[in-house]
């Protein structure tokens, strides 16, 4: 009975240790995505400025910091 016991708890274990890892893979996988251009409404409603007469026309601060404005 111990034994059941003891190999319930290593499968539980095992499968949520599982899914900890397929979690932190699409994570990752989002955190990686490309590059984004968003529009200058989109910079100024995400708190920074955009800087479009600077080379490369980039977002300045808030969430959309160093990418390129269109």
């Amino acid at each position: 009975m111990r034994i059941r016991r003891i190999f319930a708890a290593v499968i539980a274990t095992a499968a949520l240790a599982g899914l900890g890892l397929t979690g932190a893979t699409t994570a990752t996988a989002a955190a990686q995505s490309g590059p984004t251009v968003v529009t200058p409404s989109q910079c100024k409603q995400g708190g920074g400025t955009p800087a479009i007469n600077d080379a490369g026309n980039y977002c300045k601060g808030g969430m959309y910091d160093g990418e390129q404005v269109d």
